[in-house]
């Protein structure tokens, strides 16, 4: 090996997901079935092709590369939420920026570095990495000569002791988005709603859903007062967020919007929006008799039931995300 070989006996945890092809294979059980299905539909069965040899390329390279530095351990996404990360342990993502989002949220502070394995397919605003960087790379990361930024979390803490972590935003409502019913409180106001759901976003995901709900709003109260119906004003932009809408990745608040409330006799839609801050956090007492959930940057799979009686609070979290930049 090289000199700067196992320069550390810490662990680098390399994560990496199942390409198209191999859910479809899972699903299918065979490559031929899976290629039957695709073409079927009139879809080019060869761009699943070469995804999958691109991205197996990559983790191979990056298997190397990092082999080369330390000790390395390859792990599955689907086994990261139950994986005990150690304390000194860099952990290392091949991507997409959904794969380092669902990973950040399990860590413990332990720096991430994210790696887009084909850039001439993602963008990967959170991979601004390519494998063969990584063996200059980590040596910089253990030294503590790169840059790391850090990243505000939301977190939902129930009264019976569970938790979860978001990174973007968190979702909480009915598993099929349907009407939920609770009770929102928020600075000593509280109030009975129904509605599709609440989004509480993170400064990194303020450009994700919440700005979607956000533009939606805008556009309907314009056009119900354009043929002079009566709208609710939109609500007013994010404070600390740039010309272009986005907050700071390390933002001190975290923002919630309620989407589609709906106004009656035992309901109100007054507090549809606002902020949460280190020592104002939103609670929200289910009232929905089954399939209320709480779940995080759009993984509905990971969720905690949040069933009638359950009380969550929705704060800033007290740790933060560390990405290598």
């Amino acid at each position: 090996m090289n000199g700067v070989a196992r320069m550390s006996e810490n662990k680098i945890v390399l994560i990496k997901r199942k390409t198209r092809l191999e859910e479809l294979v899972v699903r299918y059980n065979t490559i031929q079935q899976a290629q039957f299905y695709i073409e079927r539909l009139g879809a080019d069965f060869s761009d699943y092709i070469s995804e999958d040899l691109t991205y197996r390329k990559a983790v191979e390279t990056a298997v190397i590369e990092l082999s080369a530095v330390g000790r390395v351990q390859l792990l599955e996404r689907q086994h990261v939420p139950n994986f005990i990360f150690g304390d000194e342990d860099t952990v290392v993502v091949v991507g997409q920026d959904g794969l380092v989002a669902n990973t950040l949220k399990y860590l413990r502070e332990q720096p991430l570095i994210g790696v887009n394995p084909d850039p001439q397919r993602w963008d990967g605003v959170l991979l601004p990495f390519t494998v063969k960087d990584l063996r200059l790379l980590l040596p910089d990361v253990f030294r503590g000569r790169r840059e790391v930024r850090e990243v505000t979390l939301a977190k939902a803490e129930l009264n019976d002791g569970q938790s979860l972590y978001g990174v973007n935003d968190l979702f909480i409502g009915r598993k099929t988005h349907v009407s939920a019913r609770y009770l929102l409180q928020l600075s000593g106001t509280a109030e009975q709603q129904s509605s599709s759901g609440i989004i509480v976003s993170t400064g990194m995901g303020s450009t994700g859903w919440l700005r979607s709900v956000l533009a939606g709003a805008a556009g309907i109260a314009r056009s119900a007062a354009g043929i002079g119906l009566a709208a609710p004003e939109a609500a007013a932009g994010l404070a600390g967020a740039d010309a272009r809408g986005r907050l700071a990745w390390d933002h001190p608040h975290l923002y919630f919007a309620v989407r589609e409330p709906f106004p009656s006799r035992t309901t109100s839609a007054g507090l549809v929006f606002g902020q949460i801050g280190s020592h104002q956090p939103l609670r929200i007492i289910s009232q929905m008799p089954e399939d209320g959930v709480i779940f995080s940057d759009g993984v509905e799979s990971d969720f905690l039931e949040f069933n009638s009686g359950v009380e969550a609070v929705i704060s800033l979290a007290e740790k933060k995300g560390r990405l290598v930049v």
